[in-house]
């Protein structure tokens, strides 16, 4: 395998990646001159030194404008990363002298989201005004690989789809209960088996969602099927959907209580122990986070011992 080049970041003039983009994008050299406020001789002269850098041909120049090699397709694709990272890296020193001394990219279940960190997110940020949290909801299994992949610093997150290579410490814990309408058959019962409920249609989340793939697997245990009626992307309309008719549907108990007043509905608890869940804390290595997102951590550490 050949070494790397250590001096190849050197002889990589970022201005000329911009401009390279820009002729791609318009087909023309004299466009992309004109657009970029630059002499076409010297952005045709910045593009044959980028290919000489390279030792590769980028272009093919024709009468009516340019094309890509395909050599100049992969340097496409990595000059806009390396042009979209510097921009966000703008952004994000920009927020250092505008006071925001610390920056947090998390990546959270649906479930994490809506019963506990509205709370335990702004508790923490009016101990630490000056730190930034970026947060953005996704699939258990999506925050898992934003993890993985460097996209987000913490993720928070049911962990039974398994975690690879990364740490972990135990956020909350969540009941499942069946969310019915006050007047179903099932709506007296004090609690109930999941493979109970399969007779009846069911309100879903997402395929891949933790709550649905564990479901699932419940009723491929006893060799039976749910009876999916409808799938939906939010709790909310979850609930919207049950209160009509649609179904029965399982969701977090804490979920369901801040969403009480959606509908005439009652909840059941489920007696697997499935139903009883952790939502835990993920990392790729949680010593070598940023000092902000470290406090975070602790603090966030620090309420699930204060919910036990």
């Amino acid at each position: 395998m050949k070494a790397p080049d250590r001096a190849f970041a050197r002889r990589i003039d970022l201005t000329s990646l911009q401009l390279f983009v820009a002729v791609c994008e318009l087909g023309s050299i004299g466009k992309a001159a004109e657009r970029e406020f630059i002499a076409p001789s010297a952005l045709s002269k910045r593009l044959s030194d980028l290919e000489s850098t390279l030792d590769t041909a980028l272009l093919y120049r024709h009468s009516r404008g340019v094309d890509l090699t395909p050599a100049g397709q992969s340097l496409l694709h990595h000059a806009r990363a390396v042009l979209f990272n510097l921009e966000r890296m703008q952004g994000e020193l920009s927020d250092y002298a505008d006071g925001v001394r610390g920056h947090i990219r998390v990546h959270a279940s649906i479930s994490a989201t809506v019963q506990f960190l509205p709370e335990d997110l702004g508790d923490f940020i009016r101990q630490h005004a000056e730190v930034k949290i970026d947060l953005e909801e996704h699939l258990s299994t999506e925050v898992i690989r934003a993890v993985q992949e460097g996209a987000a610093d913490l993720g928070i997150c049911n962990t039974a789809e398994g975690i690879g290579d990364l740490q972990r410490h135990t956020y909350r814990q969540d009941q499942l209960v069946l969310v019915v309408p006050a007047k179903h058959a099932l709506a007296q019962e004090a609690d109930i088996g999941f493979a109970d409920t399969l007779a009846y249609d069911h309100v879903g989340l997402h395929s891949n969602s933790s709550i649905y793939l564990a479901m699932r697997h419940a009723a491929a245990h006893v060799d039976r099927s749910i009876k999916l009626r409808i799938q939906v992307t939010g709790l909310d309309a979850m609930c919207r959907m049950i209160h009509n008719g649609l179904g029965i549907g399982v969701m977090p108990k804490r979920a369901f209580e801040l969403m009480h007043g959606v509908g005439n509905l009652t909840a059941v608890t489920l007696t697997d122990a499935w139903a009883t869940r952790s939502i835990e804390l993920v990392a790729r290595d949680f010593s070598t986070l940023p000092r902000t997102a470290r406090l975070l951590v602790d603090h966030l550490c620090k309420d699930s011992v204060a919910a036990t």
